[in-house]
């Protein structure tokens, strides 16, 4: 053989092996780099900054828009996070990051998900990974008696809440059509063909949007969605769902559904779920009860009356990525009698005839998605590593922390508590140098509008996320603009707390905004 001839052959031969993947040396060199990055960068998070110093764009403009032609190696990519991706990144596992509910990164957590990645499996049917299916099965009622719900509720596993309250009402909506002698399926007719009414859902002016965009995906309208006035501690007032729903019956519109939530988006207000239930069962409407952020403080004991009602319920979401130390995505949709769930969902086409054994739980047939990661995996690994008492702690020290804060603000007249303080959630309003009177020089005790006061909030939120140092969201109650901070992440601590608060305290001292005399 030619020298030529040799050469393309052995050019064809290391063309043949790099068509596999990574060699196993490799691969293992570049797991302990990986993993030496990983640990470095949760050992340093608290020295970065919370949220980026860049302006939209930025990443992509460091970035090459055209896609590689050939493989690059391990290290550059590496590099390239280091460089491109962390620091244009808001780091929600920041001690300093206190925005929404938090943030539940926990070393157990990251082991978890690693743990998963090679695995790789399609939890779909039981047959596709036996595992996978009877792990989140386990995994799922481990939640439920933790939360103490009766052993009739089954649940699945799904990424958002959102996604389990859509669901949710599509089975409500199934069931209510079926069940008129004027009415046929909408699974299978539509909700045209099968004359379906105007349907009405209704939930707390407080409860999250998840509402209105289920009611998009499932052509209900977005209009249909009724939102309940609030009393003073921000909570569903059941005399005025009573009125709007006996409103709705005489306007020949069909009341579906009453969404009660268990740990309000802004407050984590608490509806009451036992008197939403009597009504509920007055008017013979489907209770869905979003307990995505409140529900998992139900594993504390002296949380267990937050449960109440929830027996009485259709279905209720618990969201263990907000509450239970589970990393993002992670949503547990309960259903009493599952099987109206699978009932609405359930379609196993010729090709997956092979992998569906009917005696076997096939997740699959429990919602609208057929592939499956496998997420229980993580929570498992989580829930053993933490254990009931282990998160309980940790639950505890969040909500001290929270009531903790909220004696700070009560010592400062600077400063307005606007909310019951609940779980980890702390709602609040920055008045002036002195309560309701901002200083407008010598003299001169000038006071503020309610415009001015949104203004100021607004601007010192938005100080402080700039800064880097911590990370807040404002919200609106009662039309006005104020500060919140929600408690989730086990790497915050009383001092880390006490720098948030001198923060707040300095910036506000140094916003203004024009006042009017």
């Amino acid at each position: 053989m030619g020298t030529a001839r040799r050469a393309a052959a052995t050019k064809a031969m290391e063309s043949r092996q790099s068509l596999g993947d990574t060699s196993p040396d490799q691969f293992r060199k570049q797991l302990h780099e990986l993993a030496d990055w990983i640990a470095d960068f949760r050992e340093n998070l608290e020295n970065m900054r919370v949220a980026p110093d860049e302006n939209p764009g930025a990443v992509l403009t460091n970035l090459p828009a055209e896609p590689p032609e050939g493989g690059e190696p391990f290290e550059k990519i590496l590099s390239d996070v280091d460089r491109f991706i962390v620091p244009g990144m808001v780091h929600w596992a920041h001690p300093m990051f206190l925005a929404y509910f938090g943030w539940t990164t926990t070393a157990a957590g990251i082991l978890g998900e690693i743990l998963t990645s090679p695995l790789n499996v399609n939890a779909m049917t039981w047959r596709t990974s036996p595992a996978a299916t009877e792990l989140e099965t386990l995994v799922v009622d481990w939640i439920r008696q933790w939360v103490h719900l009766p052993e009739e509720f089954g649940g699945v596993v799904y990424d958002t809440a959102s996604v389990g309250i859509m669901h949710a009402l599509a089975v409500a909506r199934e069931e209510v059509t079926k069940g008129s002698p004027a009415a046929r399926s909408v699974r299978k007719r539509g909700l045209v063909a099968a004359g379906a009414p105007v349907f009405r859902i209704y939930a707390s002016e407080q409860a999250h949007s998840s509402a209105e965009k289920a009611a998009i995906a499932l052509g209900l309208g977005e209009e249909n969605v009724q939102r309940v006035p609030t009393d003073a501690a921000f909570c569903m007032d059941t005399n005025a769902l009573s009125e709007m729903i006996a409103r709705d019956v005489r306007d020949s519109l069909k009341p579906l559904a009453v969404i009660a939530t268990v740990g309000t988006t802004s407050t984590a207000s608490m509806d009451p779920v036992p008197d939403i239930a009597k009504i509920c069962r007055q008017f013979k409407l489907w209770l869905h009860v979003d307990g995505a952020y409140g529900a998992g403080f139900a594993i504390l004991p002296e949380c267990q009356s937050l449960t109440a009602g929830w027996s009485r319920a259709d279905s209720i979401v618990v969201n263990p990525h907000k509450s239970l130390f589970v990393p993002l995505d992670f949503s547990v949709l309960y259903v009493r009698d599952i099987e109206r769930l699978r009932r609405v969902f359930t379609l196993v086409p010729e090709y997956l005839r092979g992998d569906t054994l009917e005696p076997q739980k096939n997740y699959m047939d429990y919602g609208i998605q057929l592939g499956r990661r496998f997420r229980a995996l993580k929570a498992w690994f989580i829930f053993r590593s933490f254990g009931r008492e282990g998160i309980a702690a940790r639950l505890r020290e969040h909500i001290r922390l929270a009531k903790l804060f909220a004696s700070w603000l009560k010592e400062d007249n600077r400063f307005e508590l606007v909310a019951p303080v609940s779980l980890g959630i702390v709602c609040f309003r920055f008045m002036g140098s002195v309560a309701g009177i901002v200083d407008a020089g010598p003299g001169s005790s000038t006071q503020a509008t309610t415009d001015d006061l949104d203004a100021l909030n607004s601007e010192i939120v938005e100080k402080i996320n700039a800064s880097g140092r911590a990370y807040l969201t404002q919200t609106k109650l009662r039309g006005q603009t104020l500060m919140r901070i929600g408690i989730g992440n086990v790497l915050t601590t009383e001092e880390h707390l006490r720098k948030a608060w001198e923060l707040i305290g300095e910036t506000a001292e140094g916003s203004s905004v024009p006042l009017k005399e």
